[in-house]
């Protein structure tokens, strides 16, 4: 598979994303604090089969979640039977593939199913997904997914913009067994825009339409994972009437307020 990796760095996106505010955040922290806490001791990373909320951890270079962090949490999945949830962006920018070839080789390496969470429903697994709108990048790790029989849910923001070929490359991904779930339509902080305007404009406005033209276009939509993984139990709630899981994420910045677990 190593030729596999160096074509898909050879052909990552050239031109960088502006930061996000939430990576922008995990680096400034990072700078002052220096301090990661690993992964296994994070119990808002875990959860029994068949959990409808979830919490993942960031896969992502800037994120500094060392390799042995993460052999030392899917231990921990497997003795326990437990879903372990990571996260990144896109592979080969944000995550080196070589590490998300690493974190699949680690699960099947202990027997653990790559699954989404509709099919870690029974036993313990690993649950990756990817965030936001980079599909190009998405279908770099296409052959490593294939490879280790594993199923990923991508969290998709912003479909009303994205062109045909990135919508192609969705239904690719679709087609290969994975899941396309929602991550809102404009990528913001869900409980601002609830103190700002309420509950039910989130819903009308930014979660809904997310996940209705989604499904218009013929998929299933079983999760929504929240931006910046902000988030509270009243929105968890609210959301669970229309998918059947959500996702936030868990940090590893000793320090940090952690929106999970709830």
């Amino acid at each position: 598979m190593n030729d596999a990796v160096r074509l898909g760095a050879q052909g990552r996106e050239k031109e960088q994303q502006r930061k996000r505010p939430a990576h922008g955040l995990t680096v400034a922290l990072l700078a002052l604090t220096g301090c990661i806490t690993e992964i296994d001791s994070q119990d808002g990373a875990f959860t029994r089969p068949g959990e409808r909320v979830h919490c993942a951890v960031n896969l992502d270079s800037s994120a500094r979640n060392g390799l042995a962090s993460l052999d030392a949490a899917l231990d921990r999945a497997a003795a326990r039977d437990e879903v372990l949830d990571l996260y990144a962006h896109k592979p080969g920018d944000t995550v080196e593939l070589a590490t998300i070839e690493h974190v699949l080789a680690g699960a099947a390496a202990r027997g653990l199913p790559i699954g989404t969470y509709e099919e870690l429903t029974s036993r313990g697994g690993l649950a990756l997904s990817f965030d936001d709108s980079g599909v190009e990048t998405w279908l770099l790790a296409r052959d490593l997914f294939l490879a280790y029989d594993a199923h990923v849910t991508f969290f998709v923001t912003r479909y009303a913009t994205l062109n045909e070929e990135r919508r192609a490359g969705l239904r690719t991904l679709a087609s290969d067994g994975h899941a396309i779930a929602a991550h809102s339509v404009g990528h913001l902080r869900a409980p601002t825009y609830v103190q700002e305007h309420g509950l039910a404009a989130y819903l009308a406005e930014e979660a809904l339409p997310s996940i209705e033209a989604l499904r218009a276009d013929g998929y299933a939509v079983p999760a929504y994972a929240w931006p910046f993984g902000a988030t509270t139990g009243e929105l968890d709630g609210a959301l669970m009437e229309h998918v059947s899981y959500v996702r936030s994420v868990t940090f590893t910045v000793a320090g940090v307020a952690d929106p999970c677990p709830r």
